[in-house]
């Protein structure tokens, strides 16, 4: 247990008001927002001074409070990399006549990519991560892009949290990266051998501009292809599975559109599938002289997969080959020359359907209660097998390739455990747990099978609901380390996510947000219901926009918790999506509405907006964690929030703030380094219920 710990830091107080549809906002620690914000994100050292003292001030009060954990941190963490196998690599992935590796060898926080001939063979090292990392404090692979006569090699790397990456290109014969750099790359697309797309991010973090370039050229010569001047929308490019087209598709959350160009004519301009609409979602692949579109259109709110003539792409057009039905939601779609396959999902459980010349609908059948699965399809269009993953709370990860033609499944990979694992030490159950309004909650719980059911276990319950985002049933290694120390571990699969269909996300949007917050608290509330753990007993954890869900609930039920874990959590919501000079900020006016031109939206996000909703009351232990180089959820949200509740709550209970001063929204980079992240917050967790 966490014991009272004095001197704690305290954030200056800088008060200023700002008034917004008659409504003036206070605010005392908006100086920790740095004006040089931008600036400091490339580069932390140029943090201004009374910023940084204070970050530093509080992680200084961190690594006291945490000062008799360190042994207990280098246990979890040897337990976690005990279940890591060291020397591994990902199954050959057949490209023409390669196929291509990746590779980790035994202690090397990253992989090296390897090629083979296509059966197998000689092997050639085409980059090494590791070597190219050493240099770096922080190292973030971005794209790796083989080019389709595979004689070049497009990749990119991020060496400061920041996600500005840097764009390389590599002769794969000779081994050695060209002399040209271009930087502030998001995704890149071959459209042949001398020819490739890139898009270009502006200082704002806005991906708007698509560049081609022709290898060997200078970049300052690179011809602007196409810009995207809807702040909204961020824009990406990539090569179809059929290398007949390339695709630039811009969007926001909710909202897209997408023009290709043909791969026979990379000077082509770029030609328009269907003009953006309001609502309206697509994303297209290519298969023979039709486009294979998945969308929302007509009223498909679960989405349905249509065709269209490529001659003809426009929306007047599309036939159903997938009609809509509701409560089924197809998440994702893949085109191989004699096949549709898509991945969809139902009553929270995904699967797989595949759809070949007969018409016939087939799909892959799953045992467990509770599982994830994730598609992989070949890069080749010519062919009948499909790659997907499969895991549950129980059982570790494994690859099947799938020959649509026959229904064969081959195990081409089980996760192995070096330290050993038994899927039946444990338990796996998805209960459904009653919400404010009477929707009902899947919530996935993984224990020890030795764990009693009696209430007094501790539970650590995981959320995030947003975006539409669905939080996978399955396998993670790491969390073994709490629930073989008696923990019940659950995620709560709210509203906002979109595990129970188009609907269970759409409930969460605009003035129904708080719906996610009842979902959570419904789902601590089953589980001390149902016996699984009791009320003071539940750590709750979020990040990100997870961050926002559990900031929001631990003003509305401060009395369930005994800890809270808020990682880059997104608590400044109203000053944020007032601030449309943030680079996110224009494309979240979707999701929360916006609430400088609605005083609506205004007063729906006032009323929930963790920051702006501290109130004089006790709060349960915290621990917050912040990146300086974060783009995504600005260091100064979490340093605003914890310098209010620091101020204002009424307890003694522990909190805390870590600032990782050298990285970003991802934290530390390498397959080891990363542990250190989990195991800070799993002895947090077992502090505060008293096992550690």
């Amino acid at each position: 247990m966490f014991t009272h710990l004095p001197h704690a830091p305290f954030a200056d107080k800088r008060p200023t008001t700002t008034d917004v549809h008659g409504v003036t906002l206070h605010d005392d620690f908006g100086w920790l927002r740095a004006e040089n914000w931008q600036e400091a994100m490339r580069d932390p050292a140029k943090l201004p001074k009374d910023i940084a003292d204070y970050l530093k001030a509080e992680n200084g009060y961190y690594d006291r409070a945490m000062a008799d954990t360190p042994d207990l941190q280098a246990k979890l963490i040897a337990e976690m990399r005990g279940r890591i196998k060291e020397d591994d690599a990902s199954v050959p992935r057949k490209h023409g006549p390669y196929a291509y590796v990746m590779r980790y060898a035994e202690g090397d926080e990253h992989p090296v990519l390897i090629r083979t001939a296509r059966d197998g063979g000689d092997e050639k090292a085409l980059l090494n991560v590791n070597a190219e990392a050493a240099a770096h404090a922080y190292f973030d692979l971005g794209t790796i892009a083989v080019s389709p006569g595979h004689g070049m090699l497009a990749w990119s790397a991020d060496t400061a949290g920041s996600e500005f990456f840097t764009l390389r290109l590599r002769d794969t014969g000779k081994g050695r990266d060209s002399d040209t750099l271009i930087p502030d790359v998001g995704s890149v697309a071959w459209v042949d051998d001398a020819t490739l797309l890139y898009v270009r991010v502006d200082d704002r973090h806005h991906p708007n501009k698509v560049f081609r370039h022709r290898i060997g050229s200078d970049p300052a010569d690179d011809i602007l292809i196409y810009e995207e001047k809807d702040p909204r929308y961020f824009v990406g490019v990539s090569r179809l599975r059929s290398g007949a087209y390339v695709q630039i598709s811009t969007g926001m959350n909710d909202e897209n559109e997408v023009w290709v160009i043909p791969t026979a004519a990379p000077d082509a301009a770029p030609m328009l599938i269907e003009p953006r609409t309001e609502g309206l979602e697509y994303e297209i692949d290519h298969q023979g002289d039709h486009f294979v579109i998945l969308t929302n259109a007509d009223g498909a709110v679960d989405f349905k997969i249509v065709k269209a003539p490529v001659a003809t792409p426009q929306r007047a057009h599309w036939v159903d080959a997938v009609p809509y039905r509701a409560g089924r939601m197809i998440i994702g779609l893949a085109t191989y020359r004699d096949w549709l396959i898509w991945v969809e999902r139902e009553n929270a459980l995904p699967r797989i359907c595949y759809q070949g010349q007969s018409g016939d609908v087939q799909s892959i059948a799953f045992d467990e209660e509770a599982y994830a699965l994730g598609a992989d399809p070949s890069a080749e269009y010519e062919t009948d097998i499909f790659r997907f993953t499969y895991s549950s709370p129980t059982t570790p990860s494994q690859v099947f390739d799938f020959d649509l033609s026959t229904g064969d499944r081959v195990l081409m990979k089980q996760t192995e455990l070096p330290s050993g694992h038994n899927p039946a030490d444990y338990v796996t159950r998805r209960i459904m747990a009653p919400s404010h309004d009477g929707a009902m909650v899947p919530v996935t719980i993984l224990h020890h099978a030795t764990t009693p059911t009696d209430g007094t276990a501790p539970c650590l319950l995981y959320g995030y609901g947003s975006y539409g985002a669905s939080m996978p049933a399955g396998f993670s290694a790491n969390r073994l380390s709490l629930v073989d120390r008696g923990f019940v571990y659950a995620i709560a699969h709210v509203r906002g996510g979109e595990e129970k269909g188009r609907a269970w996300y759409e409930d969460a949007k605009f003035g129904r947000k708080a719906n996610t917050f009842h979902d959570f608290i419904g789902a601590a509330e089953a589980l001390v219901a149902q016996k699984y753990t009791s009320q003071g007993r539940i750590v709750c954890q979020g990040g990100s926009a997870g961050g926002l869900l559990v900031g929001a609930v631990v003003n509305m039920r401060p009395d369930l918790w005994a800890g809270v874990i808020a990682d880059v959590p997104f608590v400044d919501v109203l000053t944020t999506i007032l601030d449309d000079t943030l680079p996110l900020t224009p494309g979240e006016w979707s999701q929360w509405g916006n609430p400088i031109a609605s005083k609506t939206a205004f007063d729906d996000i006032r009323a929930y907006s963790p920051y702006d909703n501290v109130t004089a009351q006790d709060y349960p232990a915290m621990l917050v964690t912040a990146g300086v180089s974060d783009p995504r959820v600005t260091y100064w949200e979490p340093a605003k929030w914890v310098a209010k509740l620091r101020i204002t709550k009424t307890d003694d209970n522990i909190l805390l703030l870590k600032t990782n001063m050298t990285s970003g929204h991802f934290g530390k980079t390498g397959r080891f380094a990363a542990l250190e992240d989990a195991a800070r917050s799993y002895v947090f967790a077992l502090k505060v219920v008293g096992k550690a």
